[in-house]
């Protein structure tokens, strides 16, 4: 009797510390983003080094911090992984928070020393989409929006439809942009246009080669730090067909929040 009176006073005790130890705070961002970069057999290590160069070159861009600055907590949080079959996926940067030039510069070297840790297993888009959202609670950081960042040389090719996937994490509240690389499909956008991409304001900026993805990776982020496309990138849909295709959650959107009217535009610029 003596001993339970003992476990109860402990419990009671051990409770009574945990109600007074406060929970670790939360810092507000305004995105929380994940990378999700290919490593596929399609990927060789030239170009899976120029992806590698052109994330962390874009982290040093002066108007991708000028971009995060100008939100409303003026900070974003980022992590980054590679992916290729449904089962393949390996985090390569943890959670990090950017809201100033130094912690910026020192994503992007986090990421220039990253390893390829895969080389190969398929194309899933729809398991690098359910692993990223596995990603999301794991971060410290309050989110006033969550995205998933996937870039590609290929098609949805194992695992379960891409769409089913794409599915489920818009109705968790998770927008998925695309930066498809047309280096071996010139007709990439339009999949991942139609099958990728999904939730309020979803966009993808492709990249025709892996040459000018560095440049493709810069703007694409800037959009996704400002929210949304913006005008002047719908009129640039229309001039360049094969820049940006963006999404709006607008009443013309479809149910993944993306507008098909911008590939109409896409379509006959």
């Amino acid at each position: 009797m003596l001993s339970l009176t003992r476990h109860v006073l402990g419990a009671l005790i051990l409770l009574a510390v945990l109600a007074a130890t406060p929970a670790r705070a939360q810092t507000d961002v305004d995105l929380q983003l994940v990378l999700a970069v290919d490593a596929s057999g399609s990927v060789s290590m030239d170009r899976f080094e120029l992806q590698q160069r052109g994330y962390a070159a874009a982290f040093r861009n002066a108007n991708v911090l000028k971009a995060i600055r100008s939100g409303a907590a003026g900070a974003i949080a980022v992590t980054m992984f590679q992916w290729t079959g449904p089962t393949l996926h390996i985090p390569v940067l943890p959670w990090m928070l950017i809201k100033d030039e130094a912690s910026a510069a020192a994503v992007a070297d986090a990421i220039e020393k990253t390893q390829r840790e895969l080389f190969g297993g398929g194309t899933s888009i729809s398991g690098a989409i359910d692993f990223a959202r596995t990603l999301l609670p794991q971060s410290q950081y309050r989110p006033a929006r969550r995205v998933i960042d996937i870039s590609g040389d290929g098609a949805n090719t194992s695992g379960r439809p891409v769409e089913v996937a794409r599915d489920e994490a818009v109705r968790a509240g998770v927008t998925i942009n695309g930066l498809p690389i047309l280096a071996l499909d010139f007709t990439l956008d339009r999949y991942y246009f139609d099958h990728v991409i999904g939730g309020p304001g979803s966009f993808m900026i492709p990249a025709t080669n892996y040459d000018n993805f560095a440049e493709a990776i810069v703007k694409k982020l800037i959009m996704e730090i400002a929210g949304t496309a913006n005008e002047q990138e719908l009129a640039a849909t229309r001039e360049r067909p094969a820049v940006v295709s963006p999404g709006r959650d607008t009443p013309s959107t479809n149910a993944n929040g993306k507008t098909r009217t911008a590939l109409r535009r896409r379509s006959s610029g």
